[in-house]
């Protein structure tokens, strides 16, 4: 579904991403884990569309179609969701009149027939119900005076409301308590799909302990350097990054 083939990524004249290849099948879960400084929000900021973020080299194809070539809102209507570690505030803009205008949007862009008020409160109770929102939040502007959780739950509510075919998961479990981790995880766990693939960033393994990669990837350097399974993510937890930040030296 996701393949990125030697990718190479610059900010101004520092080059972050040293040529990274990674693929990711429909139906799986893939996680990222590396160092500080390694380029894992790079790579989550360049596949979505972020400005400032040049390819220099390499392609990063969703179910075989360019993505590099595409503008944020051409990728975002092709199915691609980023979960922000810090999701932003937007005062004055109601939840919920936030996320049915990215809704239609993207069904706009797909030449889908926009989804009618009736229509988007009815997703919208059912969505915040499933993750414990309360819906009075829903009408408050977007994230303003939210606690670091309940930011997360409202990007996960999106993702819900939204569907997208990629999913990628900016160290989601940032800021979160036990509790709301459990919720979080249960609403990304709800999300998987045949048609769907998933990129999970993360720097430790407790987000991995509820939602289950099939594969876990090392980046250290700019690039790829080791892959394994689920047991990858315990080994790091012990040992640490040293010996790869080592071999990408």
């Amino acid at each position: 579904m996701l393949s990125i083939n030697n990718l190479h990524v610059s900010i101004g004249e520092k080059e972050i991403i040293k040529g990274l290849s990674l693929d990711i099948p429909a139906g799986e879960v893939h996680a990222i884990m590396g160092p500080n400084g390694a380029g894992k929000s790079t790579l989550s900021y360049t596949l979505s569309g972020r400005s400032g973020y040049d390819v220099t080299e390499g392609s990063a194809t969703l179910n075989g179609e360019d993505l590099l070539g595409l503008d944020p809102s051409e990728r975002a209507a092709k199915g691609v969701f980023l979960s922000f570690q810090y999701p932003l505030e937007i005062p004055g803009v109601p939840t919920l009149t936030f996320i049915r205008a990215a809704l239609n949007a993207q069904r706009k862009a797909r030449g889908e027939a926009e989804s009618t008020a009736p229509q988007f409160l009815k997703l919208a109770r059912e969505a915040a119900a499933k993750l414990k929102i309360d819906f009075e939040m829903l009408k408050r502007p977007l994230n303003v005076g939210f606690s670091g959780g309940e930011k997360k739950r409202m990007e996960i509510l999106q993702m819900a409301i939204l569907e997208p075919k990629l999913l990628i998961l900016d160290e989601t479990d940032s800021g979160l308590d036990i509790d709301a981790l459990r919720i979080v995880s249960e609403g990304v766990n709800a999300m998987r799909a045949p048609d769907r693939a998933m990129l999970v960033i993360t720097h430790y393994q407790r987000l991995l302990d509820y939602i289950k990669p099939d594969r876990v990837h090392v980046l250290a350097g700019g690039r790829i350097v080791a892959s394994g399974g689920p047991e990858l993510a315990l080994e790091l937890e012990a040992n640490g990054y040293d010996q790869y930040a080592q071999a990408a030296a």
